[in-house]
């Protein structure tokens, strides 16, 4: 995860909305995609309801809120099956971006 985070921490906004090389969504898309996937997996590994990530105003945080639900995921020590499913998400992601 700290190596796509490393890849995007620096880019600015037109980076961001640049076309994905998957699918017909932009980068920031993408990357919003992978912050609630993992989510999502924090929240079924702590036996809890799933909540929607919000999408901020400015694409420039998505690394950070990356890294957010990646701790968040790590805190609540997840199966291993739990950490390859994130670990498939963020290579896709990142060959995609």
């Amino acid at each position: 995860m700290e190596l796509l985070v490393r890849q995007v921490a620096h880019w600015q906004q037109p980076r961001w909305s640049a076309t994905a090389s998957r699918g017909n969504v932009s980068r920031a898309d993408l990357v919003h995609r992978l912050v609630q996937e993992i989510a999502n997996l924090a929240a079924d590994a702590e036996g809890q309801p799933r909540r929607t990530v919000p999408r901020l105003g400015n694409d420039l945080v998505l690394p950070d809120q990356l890294r957010v639900v990646a701790a968040d995921l790590l805190a609540v020590a997840p199966t291993g099956g739990a950490l390859a499913r994130a670990a498939t998400e963020v290579a896709a992601t990142r060959t995609a971006l």
